[in-house]
């Protein structure tokens, strides 16, 4: 069986999680903060997950750089295709 897909958002700081997790459900995306899956990296040891997928969430961050996306389809984490960094 098959889960939905969860897309992870990593950051290099708990601030920069904390501001887009109020940014996103602001916007009113249903997202959490989560720890970092353990084949993933992260500076900071948390992410956002959301089920909303990249698409929507990259616009919405603006300006914000070194961003690393991922998309877990139930059974692996895939590299996202909008990671943002300088």
């Amino acid at each position: 069986m098959q889960k939905d897909k969860a897309y992870y958002i990593l950051f290099r700081t708990i601030h920069e999680v904390l501001k887009v997790e109020k940014l996103l459900k602001n916007h009113g995306l249903d997202t959490e903060v989560v720890p970092v899956p353990r084949n993933l990296s992260s500076d900071c040891g948390v992410c956002i997950k959301s089920k909303a997928s990249v698409e929507e969430l990259i616009p919405l961050l603006g300006d914000m750089v070194d961003i690393k996306c991922f998309v877990f389809d139930g059974m692996e984490y895939k590299p996202g295709k909008h990671g943002k960094t300088k």
